[in-house]
């Protein structure tokens, strides 16, 4: 996998072939059939370890009794916690999905990162110790529609918005968020800062 995933970011993904995996380590084809059917399957497994380390890092910031639910939500989405390996790894293979010929490979890793991180990213929604902070019967698939247009709307490889532009889209999500979670105006605004 780390070979596969070192040829995808250099060769790019659609270049790369099976071959050239296994010639990094002098591997024989059986032997990448027995563990991959595919090299969309190995690229799927690493998507699926780049999300599970972005999962891990939000638990522990989810788990951090010294912040507050803004400065757990802003943490989460600004990486915080994450390795310099483990931002990079992200940015390479996030580089790769913005090809045309990739556009599925995008759309499965979108899917699998909101699937994977809004169970975690709910618990900050419902550890307000019963004061009821947020007014939202749906935690989780409140998170996951977050998440989706957030991911929508800020991705670089869709949407090419001015620093003016993207300041005004995160103002308007910070508001979406908040009205939608029922909390003051401002109680997310360390959130903002991401959008600057």
């Amino acid at each position: 996998m780390d070979a596969a995933q070192k040829l995808f970011i250099e060769k790019g993904y659609a270049k790369t072939t099976v071959t050239d995996i296994l010639n990094v380590h002098g591997l024989s084809k059986g032997v990448f059939y027995y563990y991959f059917k595919s090299k969309e399957e190995v690229m799927d497994a690493i998507i699926g370890r780049i999300v599970d380390a972005s999962v891990n890092n939000a638990k522990k910031i989810v788990a951090n009794p010294q912040m507050t639910p803004p400065q757990k939500l802003c943490a989460i989405l600004m990486g915080q916690g994450q390795t310099e390996e483990m931002i990079k790894d992200r940015e390479n293979i996030a580089h790769q999905f913005h090809e045309a010929e990739n556009a599925e490979m995008h759309q499965k890793s979108l899917v699998q990162s909101i699937k994977c991180l809004a169970p975690v990213m709910a618990e900050i929604l419902k550890e307000d110790n019963g004061a009821n902070t947020f007014s939202t019967d749906y935690p989780q698939e409140t998170v996951a529609l977050f998440l989706a247009a957030g991911q929508t709307i800020f991705d670089e490889g869709l949407f090419s918005w001015s620093g003016e532009e993207r300041a005004r889209y995160g103002a308007a999500f910070i508001e979406m968020i908040e009205k939608t979670l029922g909390v003051p105006a401002g109680y997310f605004k360390d959130v903002i800062k991401i959008f600057a």
